[in-house]
């Protein structure tokens, strides 16, 4: 995996860079896994703005993620690797033994031809998803049931990866890539590996084009509006605004929004790098 730079031919590309895409196999996306996408433009039923900022982008299709990873004791060979609009992480399209194909999220070091598998008799290597009961210490995961037979919920995008750093009873304890260490229960399934496109934090688009390309339109400061529009808004010359806040008044840069009493309290046994 590598990024790429280019020669200032023009002004947009001078600061670019771009993603060489050197991982993937496939150009054209199973079509049996496709699904259309509507856009909204962030307006509502109503035809209301009720989310700023989105809008246009280039069409593009759904593809069906398999993040149960539940057709157990099956082996898959993959098929090829492919680029996901929807995704930050590659995706892979697997074909089962008994014809079924499946996109999955694509770990690093992937390659065609590989065979994959989940359940209790897969064993411990990247792609093959296995029950944190049977995922050795100290090894990389990703897509990370919650519940068991949800699917995976946490570490989905790009370069990602937990953490299994040990077991307590019926949990195991998982150390995520926010520094958060958590329970989760040992029926849960995993994935092996770190995930694919780790180089994705690298790329710098280059234009405010792009941004348009991906359905983002601009984003207006606060500071920048008047009084009747944002907290920050309004003063004489460049006001710095006051205390960083959002729209509604809410205080921005470390105020706490979670609720004191939530459920999940108990199966954290250490926050967040705050």
């Amino acid at each position: 995996m590598s990024v790429k730079r280019f020669r200032p031919l023009t002004p947009g590309l001078r600061f670019k860079v771009a993603n060489s895409f050197s991982e993937l196999t496939g150009a054209t996306p199973e079509k049996s896994l496709l699904l259309p996408v509507r856009k909204s433009g962030g307006r509502d039923n109503q035809g209301k703005m009720t989310m700023r900022y989105i809008g246009g982008g280039h069409k593009k299709m759904y593809r069906v993620i398999d993040f149960k990873r539940n057709k157990f004791d099956i082996p898959a060979t993959v098929k090829s690797v492919e680029y996901d609009p929807n995704r930050s992480a590659f995706i892979a399209l697997v074909s089962y033994a008994d014809g079924e194909k499946r996109y999955i999220l694509a770990p690093k070091g992937l390659q065609v031809g590989q065979t994959i598998m989940s359940g209790a008799t897969a064993t411990p290597d990247p792609g093959n998803a296995l029950f944190l009961s049977a995922v050795p210490l100290g090894s990389a995961i990703h897509n990370i049931e919650l519940q068991p037979g949800k699917g995976g919920q946490i570490v989905r995008s790009a370069g990602g990866s937990a953490t299994l750093a040990a077991r307590d009873g019926k949990y195991a304890i998982v150390k995520l890539p926010s520094g958060e260490t958590r329970m989760i229960l040992q029926s849960c399934l995993a994935t092996m590996g770190e995930l694919s496109n780790e180089d994705h934090l690298l790329e710098i688009s280059g234009k405010a084009g792009r941004s348009r390309w991906l359905g983002r339109r601009p984003r207006v400061r606060g500071v920048a509006m008047n009084p009747v529009d944002h907290p920050m808004g309004g003063g004489e010359g460049r006001a710095s605004g006051g205390h960083p806040r959002s729209r509604k008044g809410l205080l921005a840069k470390g105020y706490k929004t979670r609720k004191p009493k939530k459920a999940s309290d108990k199966v954290i046994v250490k926050r967040r790098k705050g």
